[in-house]
């Protein structure tokens, strides 16, 4: 996987989009804190989707994409709260394993939201393309972009400003690995797809 080119890729979207998208994730951020973190996993639902449009469309986002997948609120909260659950189980029991749990979980279902905005999965379908997807080979790709996400999401997380910049980033790189990852895997579904060639005729094998 190249990622110079999904990093210069998130670069150059972030940049191109740089004023409404810190707009929106600072309306994520306000969202988020005067909703006590209810709304933060159907907003991202909605970030993430404004944010995949401009990718694809060079739409710009708009503040009202957060609250268009509303229809998701229920699904992805329980999802963000069992999440939250088996973390929490994590750091109880060690510090490591909270961070080895935390690493997983961002691993297996980095692409579960998109895959339920984007292609209208539920959320145990989702779950499972967001797998498959993770686990394709080359491993060691998906465990990069796990880090590169993390440490981009850390730097944000370290200073308040940085945040506006680094969380749409973060996901601009997300979604342009996304694209690579489903359209390598449509190939392969239409590969599958395609029957074989017939056998040759046994008049032909005379001639």
């Amino acid at each position: 996987m190249d990622f110079k080119m999904h990093l210069e890729t998130a670069w150059q979207n972030t940049l191109q989009f740089i004023v409404p998208v810190i707009l929106l994730t600072l309306v994520q951020m306000v969202v988020t804190i005067f909703s006590l973190g209810i709304l933060l996993p159907v907003t991202t639902a909605g970030y993430m989707q404004s944010l995949l449009y401009a990718l694809r469309d060079g739409r710009e986002p708009k503040i009202g994409d957060l609250f268009s997948q509303m229809n998701l609120f229920l699904p992805l909260f329980v999802y963000g709260l069992l999440a939250m659950l088996a973390v929490s189980l994590g750091f109880v029991l060690l510090i490591i394993p909270g961070f080895l749990v935390a690493g997983f979980i961002v691993f297996a279902s980095i692409y579960v939201v998109p895959l339920m905005t984007d292609k209208k999965m539920g959320l145990i379908e989702a779950l499972k393309g967001s797998w498959e997807m993770a686990t394709r080979e080359p491993l060691a790709d998906q465990i990069i972009l796990m880090v590169l996400y993390l440490v981009l999401l850390s730097v944000g997380g370290s200073i308040a400003v940085a945040v506006l910049f680094t969380q749409p980033l973060a996901t601009f790189l997300v979604l342009s690995v996304y694209e690579e990852r489903l359209q390598g895997q449509q190939a392969v579904i239409e590969e599958e797809a395609t029957p074989p060639p017939p056998p040759p005729h046994p008049t032909d094998k005379e001639e």
